[in-house]
């Protein structure tokens, strides 16, 4: 502890000797930076801050209720990049150039620098928290200094409210477009899956499983008919026969026999004909084949009918040439034996539409995995591109309604809390500062060059420091010998260097207080 404060000591003593020895060296170095520091100071112009701070309201009525209705972005985050981008150079020139401010410049370099010094010096910070923002400029002219303010503070607002309405319209524009390129295609996509169907029609729309499910009940189908067809026709042939063994006429001693009304073989038919007409027509509808066939065969036993009534008209009473038959056997057989034919007919025309549509079915089999696969390619277009557009039609309704609402309701409202304004003192470092930080300069820097040259050129005052500095004994010293000139000498030395202080130190009072006086008188 003791060395320490020995050490500490020992420097103090070096300095004040280094600083006396070069005493007129120190005072005229502080002569010097006084000044040169006064001069500087005298012209270097003060800066003023004017600042504003603003508050953007996100939170309104109408955000939460018109929640997923419509189309609300990122409110907060629209507002925080907008105070990032607000000093850029477009916003700037913008600014630059409005005549509120008066700003003049003399050619195309000095408004380049202007923009670059507003670009610099123009500050928006954010608070930590809230969407509280501050925005400050540093100027020479207090007025002018609140005019930039002023100006920037209403291009923060103004860009809040133009950016999101010219956000909103290219928005729309841009959705306006795809909508019309997507519907262009959802056209296309609709008009190439009609005209495939109508190009295969009766194969598309049938899966793989049906379609082969389809064709495997036809074929059944026809096989059924065949073997309905063939039972039908043993049965006819074997009326056929019963009636061709029978005897049309009773015998001659045979009592005579009440028989009712005698039906012909068309009549016959053409009953059985319409009993399995409207059979069909509980089943199936007007359009079905076995229908269509029926209808046919009716028209046809109707025809007959009315081409055999036509001929007993021509006959003089309606009756048939030749003698009617008397046996009763005889007429039912014929009658049974018409009914198996009407039957046989019906299950030929049955038997034949079903072979045609079975023969088209396996005509198809060939192009349905094919035509599936281009119906299911076709299908998943029209599909992603119908999902696209009305997903692009509801986000357009939603966007509307967005516009609308930024219409009717800001959904962010920008308040000025604190109006520009500028500060009554310059800002820091201002002249008075600067004034304080000369006088400490021009003292310090005059010790400063004392002990350099010190350093350069030392100076011995007694045998020890020598000693410590060779590292060799010294023998013996010579004492100075104080003449009286020599001490009337130092003496006026020393009044000389005390008049010259004291003038400086005067002389930086006087200057420092100047300044002052002049920042009161502001």
């Amino acid at each position: 502890m003791n060395d320490g404060v020995n050490a500490l000591v020992g420097k103090a003593r070096w300095v004040v000797r280094s600083t006396w020895r070069r005493r007129w060296i120190a005072v005229s170095v502080a002569w010097g930076i006084a000044i040169v520091c006064a001069l500087g100071i005298s012209v270097a112009p003060e800066r003023f801050e004017a600042s504003s701070r603003i508050y953007v309201d996100t939170q309104t009525v109408l955000k939460p209720l018109m929640r997923d209705l419509a189309f609300q972005p990122d409110i907060d985050q629209q507002v925080r990049m907008l105070a990032r981008t607000l000093i850029s150079r477009p916003n700037v020139a913008r600014l630059v150039d409005q005549p509120e401010l008066g700003l003049t410049f003399k050619s195309a370099k000095d408004r380049e620098a202007t923009l670059n010094r507003f670009m610099d010096q123009i500050k928006v910070v954010a608070a930590e928290r809230g969407n509280l923002y501050t925005i400050s400029y540093r100027d020479a002219n207090p007025e002018q200094a609140r005019k930039i303010v002023e100006a920037a503070v209403a291009l923060f607002v103004r860009a809040g409210t133009d950016g999101k309405k010219h956000d909103s319209a290219d928005a729309g524009q841009f959705i306006e477009e795809q909508i019309r390129t997507n519907e262009a295609k959802l056209v296309e996509a609709e008009n190439r899956l009609k005209e495939f169907k109508l190009r295969n029609f009766g194969v598309s729309g049938v899966s793989n499983q049906d379609y082969f499910a389809r064709m495997s009940t036809l074929s059944d189908d026809v096989t059924r008919l065949r073997n309905d067809l063939r039972a039908a026709e043993q049965s006819r042939d074997s009326y056929r026969r019963e009636l061709t063994a029978e005897d049309p006429q009773l015998p001659a001693e045979a009592p005579a026999v009440v028989t009712p009304p005698v039906v012909s073989e068309i009549d016959a038919r053409l009953e059985s004909q319409l009993r399995q007409l409207d059979d069909l027509l509980r089943r199936f509808t007007d359009e079905h084949p076995d229908v269509i066939n029926a209808r046919r065969l009716v028209a046809q036993l109707e025809r007959l009918k009315r081409q055999e009534a036509e001929a007993k008209a021509r006959d003089g009473r309606g009756q048939t040439r030749g003698t009617a038959a008397t046996s009763p056997v005889y007429q039912r057989i014929r009658v049974s034996l018409a009914e198996s034919e009407a039957q046989v007919a019906s299950l030929r025309s049955q038997l034949a539409a079903q072979t045609e549509r079975l023969a088209q079915v396996r005509a198809l089999a060939g192009r349905m995995p094919q035509v599936e696969a281009e119906l299911a390619q076709l299908n998943r277009d029209y599909d992603v591109m119908r999902r696209n557009f009305d997903q692009l039609v509801a986000r357009r309704e939603s966007a509307s309604l967005g516009v609308k609402l930024d219409e009717s309701s800001q959904l962010a409202e920008f308040r000025v809390v604190e109006p520009p304004r500028v500060s009554p003192t310059p800002v820091f470092p201002g002249r008075l500062h600067l004034a304080g930080g000369a006088v400490l300069l021009a003292l310090l820097a005059g010790i400063g060059v004392a002990l350099v040259l010190d350093l350069l050129r030392p100076t011995l005052d007694d045998a020890k420091a020598l000693e410590q500095i060779s590292g060799r004994p010294v023998l013996g010293s010579v004492s100075l010998s104080k003449t009286l000139a020599w001490q009337q000498g130092a003496r006026k030395d020393r009044i000389r260097l005390a008049g010259a202080t004291a003038l400086l130190l005067t002389f930086q009072i006087g200057w420092v207080s100047w300044f002052v006086v002049r920042s009161l008188a502001r």
